[in-house]
């Protein structure tokens, strides 16, 4: 017998994030919007008062009995938040999807993506990651040029302050409001200048890592990747922005290649291709669940070379994945 939608529990574990909050929303538009819902969280957040299947709720911390009776479990918060309560999430039985990168490439996962993954009902799976926003655009062009066999691709994603969450977004606003009135700046989350810089690290005393998060970032993308494409030389740089996963990348083809047909298999591997009128960026993917991508654009002083600009919504896009593969958990 099927057990009714509303009789589904679906635990979002790390619920006070900004990444949780996405996913909180977007479930409640799709077909689990009647489940129960179970919101939990790092002690720091747990008692906040939120709301889910429109109905008043509060973030608990996490228990023995937090899992019991899942049927879904996300992790949407940190990746030391997943590590520690993972074991529990797998005693409930429940599938277990992650979205906080913390999963990715680790054995008994499938790394999991729309169009890119094949079904779930025969994998006998029950950890699932869901990959981030920069490592699905750059996966989707390694595989998207690989038929054409590049020599080299390599690609660039530009953080944004809101994955460092709530206190990251605070900081990047309040930095511009102190350098526009001369005044001292304040930096416990960065522990550096974030207004107006683009960096490659954070200050020595934050908490916060590009390092760390450049190496999450390979590790997603190798586990997306299988057969012969391989994993592209990847960079990660902090960008001035609030929110939005941009990607600049190179892939280096035969001379021969022909940009229409390079743009045809962009969109065949995913892709929203803009026209050469509007060009994709943080503000123009914002709210969308599509990867936007300009026309691929040939380097005229490199024979061969192709770049490409890409840009999606970090926190809605793989929120929006993550609730696509629970739906098909359904058939």
């Amino acid at each position: 017998m099927t057990t009714p939608l509303e009789s589904r529990r679906i635990v979002i574990a790390g619920a006070s994030s900004l990444l949780g909050t996405e996913l909180k929303s977007l479930l409640e538009e799709s077909r689990f919007a009647a489940s129960d819902f179970r919101l939990v969280d790092e002690e720091i957040a747990a008692g906040t008062l939120t709301e889910a299947g429109g109905e008043a709720a509060v973030i608990q911390p996490v228990e023995d009995d937090s899992f019991d009776k899942a049927w879904v479990v996300f992790f949407a918060g940190s990746a030391t938040f997943t590590r520690t309560n993972l074991a529990l999430a797998q005693r409930s039985g429940a599938n277990i999807i992650d979205l906080s990168s913390e999963l990715a490439g680790q054995p008994d996962v499938v790394a999991w993506l729309p169009r890119l993954s094949s079904g779930v009902s025969s994998s006998g799976a029950k950890v699932f990651a869901i990959p981030s926003a920069p490592a699905e655009i750059i996966a989707r062009l390694a595989i998207a040029v690989s038929s054409l066999k590049p020599s080299a691709v390599s690609a660039v994603a530009f953080q944004p302050v809101s994955a460092a969450g709530k206190p990251g977004i605070e900081e990047l606003e309040s930095q511009t409001g102190q350098l526009l009135s001369f005044q001292s700046l304040g930096k416990p989350v960065f522990d550096t200048q974030v207004a107006y810089s683009m960096l490659d690290r954070f200050g020595p005393s934050s908490t916060h890592s590009l390092g760390a998060v450049l190496a999450l970032l390979r590790r997603e993308v190798r586990a997306i990747l299988t057969g012969n494409v391989n994993s592209p030389a990847i960079q990660l740089l902090h960008a001035p922005v609030f929110y939005g996963a941009t990607v600049s990348a190179c892939a280096f083809l035969d001379a021969g290649a022909d940009p229409s047909n390079v743009a045809k298999l962009c969109t065949d591997a995913g892709f929203t291709l803009a026209d050469n009128d509007s060009a994709p960026s943080n503000v123009t993917s914002a709210g969308e669940i599509s990867i936007q991508l300009a026309p691929p654009s040939p380097d005229s002083t490199a024979s061969g070379a192709f770049w490409f600009w890409a840009a999606a919504d970090n926190l809605r896009l793989p929120a929006s994945n993550g609730v696509k593969l629970a739906e098909s958990f359904l058939g």
